[in-house]
């Protein structure tokens, strides 16, 4: 049997990850974009142009998925596919002016809603929170990376 207050931090645990879900759908879609595809716009917007493999890489998924995803987004005038200047096979995904300018403004709106939901704690209390968000990924990746889950 497990801990009453194990299972109620677990449940708003769940109940956070929701909303925060709900809250990239929400945004996304005002963009035009899925929460699937954000991601590639932001990395290619804050890290510069990369090829689809380094961003299947950074975003754990397959070839095949990369590709689909940036077939959208190129369609819809996201990013463009340049060619690599180094490797003739390769190709670089680019943001767009309009890809760049949403993903700029994706972060100062994640810098304001960071401010309006932390700013009201006590440094202490933050602290503490932070430190247990530390170890709760710390213990999820054990778990993961030993096959617990």
């Amino acid at each position: 049997m497990t801990n009453p207050e194990f299972e109620t931090a677990l449940h708003r645990m769940l109940q956070i990850t929701t909303l925060f879900n709900r809250d990239m759908e929400q945004h996304a879609a005002a963009d035009g974009l899925t929460a699937a595809r954000v991601p590639v716009v932001w990395l290619v917007s804050t890290n510069g142009p990369q090829t689809q493999r380094q961003l299947a890489e950074a975003l754990g998924v397959s070839a095949r998925n990369i590709t689909g995803l940036v077939d959208i987004l190129e369609r819809d005038g996201f990013v463009t596919r340049e060619p690599h200047p180094r490797d003739r096979r390769a190709t670089l995904v680019t943001p767009t002016p309009k890809g760049a300018a949403i993903a700029e403004r994706m972060a100062r709106e994640q810098a304001e809603f960071t401010e309006s939901l932390f700013s009201d704690w006590e440094p202490d209390a933050f602290k503490s929170f932070a430190r247990g968000l530390d170890r709760i990924v710390d213990r999820l990746t054990d778990l993961f990376e030993a096959g617990d889950r």
